[in-house]
């Protein structure tokens, strides 16, 4: 009976404010027709949302060790389910997914079957049983199962590797945000969502995630669906669009047909493809020609006079030229690649790949992120939080509702924003170039240029970066500005709250896992507490330093941290619960084979032109899952079973009653 009364006051509470956010909004709108400026209303978007979210972190601080890792393990099924899909849904399924669609087409439904289908994994193979386990982190169900510390440090390494890499690409949404939206530049606006991060984790560690997660969740499935449920009525008549984005597709089809013989279209794509031969045959002549740029840069500045506009553009150049040959390398491979891509007729939206390889990649990319997402700590957590072993199946649930509101939509997203694109900008006159262009093209998101001189612009002209479709579609559909303001609170909504979930994993990782579980077992839990909020300052000091260097897109940054959790975490995890002959010199074999092979594969075929059979650097765990299976199945196999106790602590966490061992801590 407690629990019901405390799942209908928080009803309530959620309740008030989705309806005070509904009347924020509104009235935002209202004051942009009477004149409010674009930045005002970027501002109160902003700063409005994180002010909320800083608030519920302040009335959620705790020092109580079962509160800062578990949220006292009393969050109600429905509402950990809304957590679980806000700490999920991060900026890759809010920004990067629907980009992804845009771009590729047929391809990008890679990332909507992997990520779906791997929640299903989630919840039948490994979230009630690791509940049923209790504790608090996915190193200590390694530990318990497989005996000793060693495969808690191998979790520990693995769990930082994942959760870092996962966290540089939120930190990476965060700057893009705040710096299209409030003008200021994207180092800037990396550290300034750094505050936004650390003020709902610092404080009250998981209780405070939770319940902050509870109202990102309604802040961004809101504004997900607003936009697109407009712009699907603006062009249909029908307010849904996730039926009715079929004639979206059908525009698609048919402009993009017509571009194929366009003669202006086929003069671009020549270019491009001679730009692409020309970086090509610098390539091939490294490190000489990058000598020769650099000197003929250095001789061009020389002679012009200081002030000139020409001169600070060759200073500009000259400045972002590469630093070495080795960079060269990779600057001048990217921008070949692109430029091959630009220099072909655009495919067919809607069809499959058509070769093997499209396929393979397809196949491989799919099955990256669905095992991936079975494996991601930051998720697995959440099923710790749960009052019982039912509320976590019932919340896995739920959690998977609340994601499917946001991927059925994405593939109507992409779909219109290609759509208004190809209808309403390609054929344009350059000299009207709509605002919104330059606006983005200023955070390096879009590029659109006179690449033949003739005045009009092309679709081969057009750079759309993945990370640019969700925040721009809304001025791109020409909708008022206080809904791109509200995309941008959805998407930093989105990159907030998986942050704070990733910054959780790795402070307990250090924290509870190899500090207080390895190094120093004597700490008293307000010493485990505060150590674990010092972390949490330095992982995100980091993270933000790493990611103002704009290493990756975010999608490519996401796909990299599900394969590293495919590769290492799953096997270990699936293998522990359903393979009782699975032991300790198997499943850390097959860890560190995992990772080792993941890991090379993704540093080599993002940086040294590395191709393993055709396999692009996204789907790199299709490597290291298989290997670390296979290497822990023989090892397990070849080495001593593990003890009678072990096996049935493996039988106990199978049944639906009761709970193992130690449960739940202080």
């Amino acid at each position: 009976m407690a629990m019901d009364a405390w799942s209908k006051q928080l009803r309530k509470i959620y309740g008030v404010y989705t309806g005070v956010f509904a009347l924020f909004v509104i009235a935002l709108w209202i004051a942009e027709g009477m004149g409010l400026k674009p930045t005002y209303i970027g501002y109160a978007f902003l700063f409005g949302t994180i002010g909320v979210y800083a608030a519920i972190g302040i009335i959620s601080r705790t020092s109580i060790v079962a509160e800062y890792y578990v949220a006292g393990r009393k969050v109600p099924a429905v509402f950990n389910g809304m957590a679980t899909a806000a700490d999920w849904m991060s900026a890759a399924s809010f920004i990067g997914m629907a980009g992804a669609l845009y771009n590729q087409g047929y391809d990008g439904l890679a990332f909507i079957m992997g990520w779906t289908g791997g929640y299903v994994l989630l919840a039948v193979l490994i979230a009630p049983y690791l509940r049923k386990f209790g504790q608090y982190t996915i190193p200590d169900f390694l530990e318990a199962r497989y005996g000793g510390k060693f495969p808690r440090i191998v979790g520990v390494i693995a769990a930082l590797l994942v959760s870092f890499t996962y966290l540089v690409a939120q930190i990476t949404g965060v700057g893009i945000i705040t710096s299209r939206f409030i003008g200021i530049t994207f180092e800037v606006g990396v550290f300034l969502g750094l505050a936004g991060i650390l003020v709902c984790s610092f404080l009250g560690g998981m209780r405070a995630v939770t319940w902050t997660q509870v109202a990102q969740y309604i802040i961004l499935i809101v504004a997900y669906l607003i936009p697109v449920v407009a712009i699907s009525y603006k062009h249909t008549g029908v307010p849904i669009p996730q039926v009715m984005y079929g004639q979206a597709l059908q525009t698609i089809e048919t402009k993009q047909a017509q571009l194929k013989n366009d003669e202006k279209e086929i003069e671009v794509r020549n270019i491009w493809k001679a730009r692409a031969d020309e970086l090509s045959g610098k390539i091939k002549a490294l490190p000489d020609s990058w000598a020769k740029g650099k000197q003929e840069l250095e001789a061009k500045l020389s002679s012009l006079p200081v002030g000139s506009t020409e001169r600070a553009s060759v200073e500009k150049a000259l400045k972002d030229y590469p630093k070495s040959p080795e960079e060269a390398k990779e600057k001048w491979t990217a921008a070949m690649k692109e430029a091959q891509a630009m220099s072909k007729p655009p495919r067919s939206y809607v069809q499959p790949p058509a070769d093997t390889k499209g396929i393979v990649n397809f196949l491989a990319l799919t099955f990256c992120l669905m095992v991936g997402t079975a494996g991601l700590p930051h998720v697995l957590m959440r099923f710790y939080t749960t009052p019982t072993v039912r509320e976590a199946r019932s919340s896995a649930a739920w959690a998977l509702f609340f994601i499917f509101l946001l991927y059925f939509t994405a593939p109507a997203y992409a779909a219109f924003a290609r759509s208004e694109v190809l209808t309403n900008l390609v054929g344009q006159a350059f000299s009207s170039l709509p605002a919104w262009a330059a606006k983005w093209a200023g955070v390096g998101l879009i590029s659109i240029k006179d690449l033949n001189g003739d005045g009009i612009i092309q679709f081969s002209e057009i750079i759309i970066r993945p990370d640019a479709v969700v925040l721009a579609t809304p001025e791109i559909a020409g909708l008022p500005y206080v809904v791109a303001g509200l995309i941008a609170a959805g998407g930093l909504a989105a990159a907030l709250s998986t942050a704070d979930g990733l910054l959780i994993t790795i402070s307990n990782a250090i924290s509870h896992d190899l500090y207080y579980k390895i190094i120093n077992p004597n700490l008293s839990p307000s010493t485990r507490v505060k150590i674990g909020k010092a972390l949490l300052l330095v992982v995100a000091a980091i993270g933000a330093y790493v990611a103002s260097f704009k290493l990756a897109i975010i999608v490519e940054l996401v796909a990299w941290a599900f394969s590293l959790a495919a590769a290492t975490f799953f096997p270990a995890l699936v293998l522990g619960i359903w393979d009782k002959r699975m032991n300790r010199a198997g499943a850390i074999s097959g860890m560190i084979v995992g990772l080792l092979i993941t890991g090379y594969y993704i540093i080599g075929s993002r940086f040294y032109g590395m191709d393993w059979f055709g396999i692009k650097t996204i789907a790199s765990g299709i490597f290291g899952l298989p290997a670390n299976i296979i290497i822990a199945l023989i090892v397990s196999r070849l080495t001593k079973a593990p003890s009678e106790e072990i096996q049935k602590f493996v039988d106990n966490i199978r049944y639906p009653k009761g709970a193992v061992g130690a449960g739940a801590e202080e």
